[in-house]
Protein backbone atom coordinates (compact mmCIF):
# COMPACT_ATOMS: atom_id res chain seq x y z
CA UNK A 1 0.00 0.00 0.00
CA UNK A 2 1.69 3.09 -1.09
CA UNK A 3 1.19 6.45 0.29
CA UNK A 4 2.29 10.35 -0.28
CA UNK A 5 5.67 10.17 1.20
CA UNK A 6 6.73 13.86 0.20
CA UNK A 7 4.09 15.04 2.35
CA UNK A 8 6.62 13.75 5.30
CA UNK A 9 7.79 16.35 7.34
CA UNK A 10 11.17 16.34 9.15
CA UNK A 11 10.33 18.69 11.77
CA UNK A 12 11.94 19.64 15.49
CA UNK A 13 8.16 20.89 16.83
CA UNK A 14 10.07 22.39 19.69
CA UNK A 15 12.41 24.54 17.60
CA UNK A 16 10.68 24.65 14.59
CA UNK A 17 13.82 23.84 12.03
CA UNK A 18 14.17 20.87 10.14
CA UNK A 19 15.94 17.64 11.70
CA UNK A 20 16.99 14.48 9.89
CA UNK A 21 15.99 11.18 10.98
CA UNK A 22 17.97 9.57 13.75
CA UNK A 23 19.76 6.43 13.42
CA UNK A 24 18.37 3.48 16.72
CA UNK A 25 20.35 3.18 19.20
CA UNK A 26 21.32 -0.43 20.45
CA UNK A 27 21.87 -1.00 23.84
CA UNK A 28 22.01 -4.03 25.84
CA UNK A 29 21.91 -5.78 29.54
CA UNK A 30 25.23 -7.72 30.46
CA UNK A 31 22.73 -10.86 31.35
CA UNK A 32 22.39 -10.69 27.39
CA UNK A 33 18.33 -11.08 27.75
CA UNK A 34 17.54 -7.48 27.99
CA UNK A 35 17.10 -5.10 25.38
CA UNK A 36 16.51 -1.31 25.58
CA UNK A 37 14.59 1.23 23.08
CA UNK A 38 14.86 4.62 23.10
CA UNK A 39 11.25 6.35 23.39
CA UNK A 40 12.36 9.68 22.19
CA UNK A 41 13.22 8.10 18.44
CA UNK A 42 9.62 7.24 18.28
CA UNK A 43 5.61 8.44 18.34
CA UNK A 44 5.21 5.77 21.55
CA UNK A 45 1.46 4.70 21.01
CA UNK A 46 0.69 5.29 25.16
CA UNK A 47 -3.09 6.61 25.15
CA UNK A 48 -3.17 7.64 21.18
CA UNK A 49 -5.98 5.86 19.39
CA UNK A 50 -4.75 4.25 15.77
CA UNK A 51 -7.20 7.44 14.33
CA UNK A 52 -4.46 9.89 15.95
CA UNK A 53 -1.49 7.96 14.98
CA UNK A 54 -1.88 7.66 11.38
CA UNK A 55 -1.97 11.32 10.97
CA UNK A 56 1.76 11.10 12.41
CA UNK A 57 3.96 12.54 8.99
CA UNK A 58 7.11 12.88 11.27
CA UNK A 59 10.12 11.49 9.94
CA UNK A 60 11.47 10.29 13.50
CA UNK A 61 13.59 7.27 13.05
CA UNK A 62 15.78 6.38 9.80
CA UNK A 63 15.53 2.66 9.18
CA UNK A 64 17.39 1.30 6.58
CA UNK A 65 15.70 -1.29 4.20
CA UNK A 66 12.09 -0.50 5.57
CA UNK A 67 9.68 1.42 3.43
CA UNK A 68 9.85 4.85 3.33
CA UNK A 69 6.31 5.74 4.47
CA UNK A 70 7.40 4.23 7.59
CA UNK A 71 7.89 7.18 9.99
CA UNK A 72 9.71 5.21 13.32
CA UNK A 73 9.04 1.73 14.02
CA UNK A 74 6.34 2.09 16.39
CA UNK A 75 4.65 3.14 12.66
CA UNK A 76 5.87 0.25 10.77
CA UNK A 77 4.21 -1.91 13.31
CA UNK A 78 0.86 0.28 13.68
CA UNK A 79 0.15 0.59 10.02
CA UNK A 80 1.10 -2.94 9.11
CA UNK A 81 -1.27 -4.55 11.66
CA UNK A 82 -4.23 -2.37 10.64
CA UNK A 83 -3.45 -2.70 7.14
CA UNK A 84 -3.53 -6.55 6.80
CA UNK A 85 -6.49 -6.93 9.25
CA UNK A 86 -8.50 -4.06 9.39
CA UNK A 87 -8.01 -3.42 5.25
CA UNK A 88 -8.25 -6.87 4.57
CA UNK A 89 -4.53 -6.39 2.67
CA UNK A 90 -3.66 -9.95 2.99
CA UNK A 91 -1.74 -9.12 0.06
CA UNK A 92 0.94 -7.02 2.20
CA UNK A 93 1.96 -10.00 4.11
CA UNK A 94 3.90 -10.96 0.90
CA UNK A 95 5.28 -7.98 1.02
CA UNK A 96 6.39 -7.57 4.91
CA UNK A 97 6.88 -11.64 6.21
CA UNK A 98 10.33 -13.69 5.29
CA UNK A 99 9.40 -16.39 2.97
CA UNK A 100 10.56 -19.06 5.67
CA UNK A 101 9.21 -17.24 8.52
CA UNK A 102 8.37 -19.26 12.06
CA UNK A 103 5.38 -18.07 13.87
CA UNK A 104 5.21 -19.37 17.21
CA UNK A 105 1.50 -20.65 18.78
CA UNK A 106 1.97 -21.76 21.90
CA UNK A 107 3.51 -25.69 22.10
CA UNK A 108 3.26 -25.73 18.13
CA UNK A 109 4.58 -23.34 15.15
CA UNK A 110 3.53 -22.62 11.98
CA UNK A 111 5.91 -22.45 9.01
CA UNK A 112 6.14 -20.26 6.30
CA UNK A 113 4.62 -17.47 4.32
CA UNK A 114 1.96 -19.88 3.17
CA UNK A 115 0.94 -20.80 7.00
CA UNK A 116 0.56 -16.87 7.80
CA UNK A 117 -1.71 -16.15 5.08
CA UNK A 118 -4.06 -19.50 5.64
CA UNK A 119 -3.93 -18.31 9.14
CA UNK A 120 -5.13 -14.99 8.89
CA UNK A 121 -7.93 -15.78 6.58
CA UNK A 122 -9.31 -18.44 8.48
CA UNK A 123 -9.54 -15.97 11.91
CA UNK A 124 -10.90 -13.43 9.36
CA UNK A 125 -13.40 -15.94 8.13
CA UNK A 126 -14.48 -16.97 11.34
CA UNK A 127 -14.40 -13.09 12.64
CA UNK A 128 -15.34 -10.93 9.76
CA UNK A 129 -15.41 -7.66 11.57
CA UNK A 130 -12.76 -8.03 13.70
CA UNK A 131 -11.34 -4.65 15.10
CA UNK A 132 -7.68 -4.67 16.30
CA UNK A 133 -7.21 -1.87 18.64
CA UNK A 134 -3.16 -1.43 19.30
CA UNK A 135 -2.83 -0.39 23.06
CA UNK A 136 0.97 -0.49 23.41
CA UNK A 137 4.41 -1.54 21.41
CA UNK A 138 7.57 -2.20 23.24
CA UNK A 139 10.31 -2.11 20.53
CA UNK A 140 14.20 -2.15 20.96
CA UNK A 141 16.84 -2.42 18.34
CA UNK A 142 18.86 -5.56 17.96
CA UNK A 143 22.73 -5.79 17.79
CA UNK A 144 22.47 -8.30 14.81
CA UNK A 145 20.89 -5.20 13.15
CA UNK A 146 17.39 -6.70 13.69
CA UNK A 147 14.41 -4.51 15.34
CA UNK A 148 11.85 -6.24 17.70
CA UNK A 149 8.49 -5.86 18.74
CA UNK A 150 5.75 -6.33 21.27
CA UNK A 151 2.32 -5.40 20.44
CA UNK A 152 -0.59 -5.37 22.79
CA UNK A 153 -3.73 -5.65 21.49
CA UNK A 154 -7.30 -6.22 22.10
CA UNK A 155 -9.63 -7.14 20.13
CA UNK A 156 -13.84 -7.02 19.61
CA UNK A 157 -15.42 -9.21 17.19
CA UNK A 158 -18.76 -11.32 15.92
CA UNK A 159 -18.44 -15.07 15.05
CA UNK A 160 -20.16 -15.04 12.12
CA UNK A 161 -18.19 -18.05 10.57
CA UNK A 162 -16.86 -21.58 11.60
CA UNK A 163 -13.77 -21.88 13.04
CA UNK A 164 -11.42 -24.21 14.78
CA UNK A 165 -13.33 -23.75 17.93
CA UNK A 166 -16.81 -25.19 16.37
CA UNK A 167 -19.30 -23.78 14.14
CA UNK A 168 -20.63 -19.95 14.27
CA UNK A 169 -22.12 -19.05 17.06
CA UNK A 170 -23.37 -15.12 15.67
CA UNK A 171 -22.29 -14.02 19.11
CA UNK A 172 -19.57 -11.25 19.97
CA UNK A 173 -16.05 -11.98 21.67
CA UNK A 174 -13.50 -9.41 23.17
CA UNK A 175 -10.41 -11.12 23.41
CA UNK A 176 -6.63 -9.80 24.24
CA UNK A 177 -3.31 -11.01 22.04
CA UNK A 178 0.26 -10.52 22.62
CA UNK A 179 2.27 -10.27 19.41
CA UNK A 180 6.51 -10.35 19.15
CA UNK A 181 7.99 -10.14 16.05
CA UNK A 182 11.26 -9.94 15.05
CA UNK A 183 11.94 -7.63 11.98
CA UNK A 184 15.19 -7.57 9.16
CA UNK A 185 14.22 -4.73 6.41
CA UNK A 186 11.00 -4.80 6.42
CA UNK A 187 10.26 -8.21 6.56
CA UNK A 188 9.16 -10.54 9.57
CA UNK A 189 11.48 -13.37 10.46
CA UNK A 190 10.04 -14.63 13.43
CA UNK A 191 7.33 -14.06 15.12
CA UNK A 192 5.47 -15.13 18.71
CA UNK A 193 1.67 -14.88 19.19
CA UNK A 194 -0.38 -15.48 22.23
CA UNK A 195 -3.69 -15.02 22.01
CA UNK A 196 -6.25 -15.38 25.12
CA UNK A 197 -8.13 -18.58 23.13
CA UNK A 198 -9.38 -19.83 26.32
CA UNK A 199 -11.71 -16.40 26.72
CA UNK A 200 -12.80 -16.85 23.19
CA UNK A 201 -14.02 -19.82 23.60
CA UNK A 202 -15.70 -19.24 26.60
CA UNK A 203 -17.42 -16.11 25.21
CA UNK A 204 -18.75 -18.34 22.26
CA UNK A 205 -20.54 -20.92 24.62
CA UNK A 206 -17.95 -23.83 23.93
CA UNK A 207 -17.46 -26.33 26.68
CA UNK A 208 -12.92 -25.53 26.88
CA UNK A 209 -12.45 -28.54 27.75
CA UNK A 210 -13.90 -30.75 24.98
CA UNK A 211 -12.86 -27.98 22.26
CA UNK A 212 -9.25 -28.57 23.74
CA UNK A 213 -10.05 -32.64 22.86
CA UNK A 214 -11.11 -32.46 19.33
CA UNK A 215 -7.99 -29.94 19.05
CA UNK A 216 -5.88 -32.42 20.37
CA UNK A 217 -7.20 -35.60 18.09
CA UNK A 218 -6.15 -33.24 14.97
CA UNK A 219 -2.85 -32.63 16.40
CA UNK A 220 -2.11 -35.98 16.83
CA UNK A 221 -1.00 -37.18 12.92
CA UNK A 222 1.57 -34.27 13.26
CA UNK A 223 3.25 -35.75 16.71
CA UNK A 224 6.73 -37.32 16.31
CA UNK A 225 6.38 -40.99 15.35
CA UNK A 226 8.92 -42.37 17.91
CA UNK A 227 9.74 -40.10 20.43
CA UNK A 228 7.99 -37.01 21.97
CA UNK A 229 9.58 -36.98 25.15
CA UNK A 230 13.08 -35.90 26.22
CA UNK A 231 13.41 -35.03 29.61
CA UNK A 232 11.59 -33.57 32.64
CA UNK A 233 12.37 -29.73 32.69
CA UNK A 234 12.30 -28.49 36.68
CA UNK A 235 13.43 -25.67 38.43
CA UNK A 236 15.97 -27.39 40.07
CA UNK A 237 19.00 -28.88 38.74
CA UNK A 238 19.30 -32.26 40.42
CA UNK A 239 19.73 -32.03 44.25
CA UNK A 240 20.23 -28.31 44.05
CA UNK A 241 17.75 -25.29 44.71
CA UNK A 242 16.52 -22.89 42.16
CA UNK A 243 19.38 -20.51 41.01
CA UNK A 244 19.12 -17.08 41.42
CA UNK A 245 21.44 -15.62 39.07
CA UNK A 246 20.24 -11.75 39.49
CA UNK A 247 19.06 -10.95 42.92
CA UNK A 248 19.15 -6.93 43.08
CA UNK A 249 17.29 -4.31 42.07
CA UNK A 250 20.11 -1.89 41.53
CA UNK A 251 23.45 -1.44 39.40
CA UNK A 252 26.93 -1.36 40.97
CA UNK A 253 26.39 1.79 41.84
CA UNK A 254 23.21 1.66 43.77
CA UNK A 255 20.91 2.73 41.07
CA UNK A 256 17.90 1.46 40.06
CA UNK A 257 17.97 -0.96 37.06
CA UNK A 258 15.20 -1.72 35.24
CA UNK A 259 17.08 -4.69 33.71
CA UNK A 260 17.57 -6.23 37.22
CA UNK A 261 14.59 -5.33 38.75
CA UNK A 262 13.00 -7.33 36.33
CA UNK A 263 15.06 -10.46 35.93
CA UNK A 264 15.23 -10.20 39.40
CA UNK A 265 11.14 -10.23 40.06
CA UNK A 266 11.14 -13.21 37.61
CA UNK A 267 13.52 -15.68 39.23
CA UNK A 268 12.83 -14.95 42.87
CA UNK A 269 8.64 -14.47 42.40
CA UNK A 270 7.89 -17.46 39.16
CA UNK A 271 11.26 -19.32 39.53
CA UNK A 272 11.92 -19.85 42.86
CA UNK A 273 8.44 -19.40 43.92
CA UNK A 274 9.19 -16.30 47.00
CA UNK A 275 5.46 -15.76 46.48
CA UNK A 276 6.13 -13.59 49.78
CA UNK A 277 8.11 -11.13 48.31
CA UNK A 278 5.57 -9.99 45.89
CA UNK A 279 5.20 -6.86 48.06
CA UNK A 280 9.10 -6.31 47.14
CA UNK A 281 8.37 -5.85 43.58
CA UNK A 282 4.42 -4.32 43.28
CA UNK A 283 2.87 -1.41 44.64
CA UNK A 284 0.30 -1.98 46.86
CA UNK A 285 -2.66 -1.48 44.43
CA UNK A 286 -1.01 -2.96 41.48
CA UNK A 287 -3.35 -4.09 38.97
CA UNK A 288 -2.75 -7.27 37.00
CA UNK A 289 -4.93 -7.80 33.77
CA UNK A 290 -4.86 -12.17 33.60
CA UNK A 291 -6.55 -13.93 31.09
CA UNK A 292 -10.47 -14.40 30.56
CA UNK A 293 -10.64 -10.77 31.53
CA UNK A 294 -9.77 -11.15 35.03
CA UNK A 295 -8.54 -8.16 37.05
CA UNK A 296 -6.71 -9.20 39.64
CA UNK A 297 -5.73 -5.99 43.04
CA UNK A 298 -2.98 -6.16 45.39
CA UNK A 299 -0.59 -8.57 46.81
CA UNK A 300 -3.29 -11.22 47.76
CA UNK A 301 -4.74 -11.71 44.76
CA UNK A 302 -1.58 -11.68 42.83
CA UNK A 303 0.08 -14.20 45.02
CA UNK A 304 -3.47 -16.05 44.79
CA UNK A 305 -2.64 -16.29 40.31
CA UNK A 306 0.67 -17.06 40.77
CA UNK A 307 0.06 -20.37 43.84
CA UNK A 308 -2.83 -21.44 41.23
CA UNK A 309 -0.57 -21.63 38.40
CA UNK A 310 2.45 -23.27 39.65
CA UNK A 311 -0.20 -25.83 41.86
CA UNK A 312 -0.18 -27.47 38.26
CA UNK A 313 2.84 -27.39 37.25
CA UNK A 314 4.95 -27.15 41.05
CA UNK A 315 8.10 -28.47 39.90
CA UNK A 316 8.31 -26.74 36.12
CA UNK A 317 11.02 -24.77 35.56
CA UNK A 318 10.20 -20.95 33.99
CA UNK A 319 12.65 -19.60 31.39
CA UNK A 320 12.90 -16.11 30.57
CA UNK A 321 13.64 -15.63 26.80
CA UNK A 322 13.52 -11.62 26.22
CA UNK A 323 12.94 -8.77 27.82
CA UNK A 324 12.46 -5.40 26.36
CA UNK A 325 12.63 -1.82 28.05
CA UNK A 326 11.26 1.35 27.00
CA UNK A 327 11.83 4.04 29.77
CA UNK A 328 8.59 6.89 29.69
CA UNK A 329 10.45 10.10 29.67
CA UNK A 330 10.05 12.85 32.37
CA UNK A 331 7.84 9.94 34.26
CA UNK A 332 10.35 8.28 35.87
CA UNK A 333 8.43 5.28 33.93
CA UNK A 334 9.05 2.49 32.55
CA UNK A 335 6.97 -0.53 29.86
CA UNK A 336 8.55 -3.01 29.75
CA UNK A 337 7.51 -6.45 27.74
CA UNK A 338 8.35 -10.00 29.35
CA UNK A 339 8.92 -13.46 26.77
CA UNK A 340 8.76 -16.35 29.06
CA UNK A 341 7.88 -19.97 28.85
CA UNK A 342 6.72 -22.55 31.59
CA UNK A 343 7.85 -25.83 31.17
CA UNK A 344 7.23 -28.85 33.28
CA UNK A 345 4.70 -31.35 34.31
CA UNK A 346 1.11 -31.48 34.74
CA UNK A 347 1.23 -32.95 38.15
CA UNK A 348 -0.86 -31.44 41.13
CA UNK A 349 -4.38 -29.94 41.16
CA UNK A 350 -4.52 -26.24 40.33
CA UNK A 351 -5.19 -23.39 37.78
CA UNK A 352 -5.74 -26.55 34.92
CA UNK A 353 -7.47 -28.86 37.15
CA UNK A 354 -6.91 -32.49 38.06
CA UNK A 355 -3.26 -33.58 37.32
CA UNK A 356 -2.58 -35.83 33.94
CA UNK A 357 1.19 -36.29 34.52
CA UNK A 358 1.44 -34.98 30.96
CA UNK A 359 4.98 -32.40 29.80
CA UNK A 360 3.47 -28.98 29.81
CA UNK A 361 4.75 -25.84 27.83
CA UNK A 362 2.93 -23.22 29.01
CA UNK A 363 4.36 -20.16 26.75
CA UNK A 364 3.30 -16.13 27.27
CA UNK A 365 4.37 -12.76 27.20
CA UNK A 366 3.65 -10.05 30.03
CA UNK A 367 3.81 -5.99 29.78
CA UNK A 368 4.68 -4.22 32.61
CA UNK A 369 4.04 -0.73 33.13
CA UNK A 370 7.27 0.60 36.22
CA UNK A 371 6.61 3.46 37.89
CA UNK A 372 9.17 5.23 40.68
CA UNK A 373 10.86 1.14 40.81
CA UNK A 374 7.70 -0.88 41.44
CA UNK A 375 5.36 -2.40 39.09
CA UNK A 376 2.00 -0.81 39.36
CA UNK A 377 -0.08 -2.60 36.06
CA UNK A 378 0.31 -5.80 34.22
CA UNK A 379 -1.00 -7.64 31.53
CA UNK A 380 -0.58 -11.37 31.63
CA UNK A 381 -1.25 -12.99 28.19
CA UNK A 382 -0.72 -16.99 27.77
CA UNK A 383 -3.50 -19.22 25.54
CA UNK A 384 -5.13 -21.22 28.31
CA UNK A 385 -7.04 -23.77 25.35
CA UNK A 386 -3.51 -24.41 24.11
CA UNK A 387 -2.39 -26.03 27.90
CA UNK A 388 -5.94 -28.17 27.72
CA UNK A 389 -4.80 -29.28 24.10
CA UNK A 390 -1.72 -30.43 25.59
CA UNK A 391 -3.43 -32.15 28.56
CA UNK A 392 -5.84 -34.45 26.35
CA UNK A 393 -3.18 -35.02 23.73
CA UNK A 394 -3.63 -39.02 23.32
CA UNK A 395 -0.55 -41.16 24.15
CA UNK A 396 1.16 -42.75 21.55
CA UNK A 397 4.72 -43.57 22.83
CA UNK A 398 5.52 -46.48 25.00
CA UNK A 399 6.64 -44.48 28.12
CA UNK A 400 3.55 -42.77 28.27
CA UNK A 401 1.44 -46.02 27.97
CA UNK A 402 3.68 -47.43 30.80
CA UNK A 403 2.67 -44.78 32.72
CA UNK A 404 -1.16 -44.73 32.09
CA UNK A 405 -0.74 -48.59 32.64
CA UNK A 406 0.38 -47.67 36.05
CA UNK A 407 -1.26 -45.48 37.30
CA UNK A 408 -4.76 -47.16 36.48
CA UNK A 409 -3.39 -50.74 38.07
Amino acid sequence: MKENTQEKKLVNSNQGSVKSPVKPKVRTHPSGKVFYGESSEVTPVHFHSYNELSKNNVNKQDLEGFDKQYCDFVDYIMRLTHNIWEERGIGIIYDAYHDDVTMHCGSFNLQGMNDVVSNTLQTLHAFPDRRLVGENVVWAADPDETYYSSHRIVSNATNLGDSGFGPATGKKAFFRTTVDCKIYKNRIVEEWLVRDNLYIVKQLGFDPVEVAKRMAKSFKTKAPALQSRFGLAENRKGQFMPELKINKTTDDNGNFDIGNFVLSMYENVWNYRYFNKVRNYYTENAVVHSICNKDLIGESQIQGLLVSLFASVPNGRVMIERVTCNEIPGKDSWDVSVRWRISGQHEGIGFFGQPSGKSLEIFGINHLRIKDGMIAEEWVTFDGLDVLRQIHVENDDEFAKVQDEFKTA
